[in-house]
């Protein structure tokens, strides 16, 4: 088995002045679904781009199932994916679409019951031979994923799978990528959804301006935060909160629908908030830990590294890519 499903080291790609992506170091173990995130902007489609073949990267290079990747070689076998909103010809059926897919694939040999299995995993069997120009955003997308099982692949990248799907039907494309990467397959999916990427993914990418804020796995992620979250109820959180805001180095707020105080602090400052509170006789009644979302996480990440581009840009002359 390869050391990496996929493998990117410093991969840069720039559109005239505007730099996508910088320096991008991603690499991804077999058989792990691995989240790409970020915000508009931030690179996420590009890279996807560069991974798939689609465009040419200017600098670095990409290993796919221990291949590199050539843009003038055809995708290596058992790779697929798709960018995007997936493009088919409107006037023909979700099957006929997927046949002429198939054949582009020459050298294998794809059979009229491999179309049909990937069209009913996908759940258009229904909708198989209907002409693709009365289907909905949702059922494009799946006609997407059906287009990139039929190379049977070992990875697969997918951008906003879920994407324009209604609850059901995204739970459903879920459970596929859950069964893909149970049966062996490597997925990375873009996503701006974090609860679904803290359904699926066991590994995740930031990317902010085209350049990695944070690579690795969901628990090291929860590791970097500063600050753990707790939830404290007590005999009178009105007068808690007016002790706990003026304690430096603590951070309060009231919990969501009335639940209490939210409490962020680092080492001893949690013990001195409650010794404070027993002080002045408001008894902790309830202290226990948060998880904090990805979502948080991710904003707590890029608020950092905003920062720390500040600084670095009051202190160091912009750097001009030329």
């Amino acid at each position: 088995m390869e050391q990496y499903a996929l493998e990117a080291r410093n991969v840069c790609k720039r559109f005239k002045e505007h730099v996508a992506v910088s320096d991008v170091d991603l690499t991804v173990v077999p058989g792990r679904v691995h989240g790409l995130l970020g915000p508009n902007g931030a690179g996420k489609t590009t890279l996807l781009r560069v991974l798939l073949g689609l465009v040419r990267r200017d600098t670095g290079s990409v290993h796919l199932l221990g291949r590199p990747l050539d843009f003038a070689e055809p995708l290596p076998d058992g790779v697929a994916g798709f960018v995007e909103t997936p493009a088919f010809y409107s006037y023909l059926t979700g099957r006929h679409n997927l046949t002429l897919l198939a054949r582009l694939d020459a050298h294998k040999e794809t059979t009229n019951a491999v179309v049909d299995d990937v069209i009913e995993r996908v759940g258009l069997a229904s909708h198989a031979g209907i002409a693709v120009a009365k289907y909905s955003a949702g059922m494009r997308q799946r006609l997407g994923l059906a287009g990139a099982l039929l190379r049977s692949p070992r990875l697969l990248l997918l951008d906003e799978p879920t994407s324009s799907l209604d609850p059901a039907s995204a739970a459903e494309v879920r459970a596929l990528v859950r069964g893909i990467a149970a049966a062996g397959a490597t997925v990375v999916l873009s996503s701006h959804d974090m609860p679904e990427v803290e359904q699926l993914c066991s590994s995740l990418t930031f990317l902010r301006a085209g350049r990695v804020v944070f690579s690795g796995a969901v628990g090291d992620l929860r590791a970097l935060a500063t600050g753990a979250v707790h939830v404290m109820r007590t005999s009178d959180d009105q007068r808690a909160f007016e002790i706990v805001s003026q304690m430096r180095g603590v951070r309060v707020e009231a919990a969501p629908a009335g639940a209490g105080l939210e409490l962020s602090a680092q080492g001893t400052l949690l013990d001195d908030c409650v010794l404070a509170l027993a002080a002045h006789g408001v008894a902790v009644r309830v202290l226990e830990p948060r998880t904090r979302s990805l979502e948080e996480l991710f904003f707590q990440l890029s608020r950092e590294t905003t920062l720390e581009d500040d600084a670095r840009s009051t202190s160091h002359p912009p750097h001009v890519v030329s």
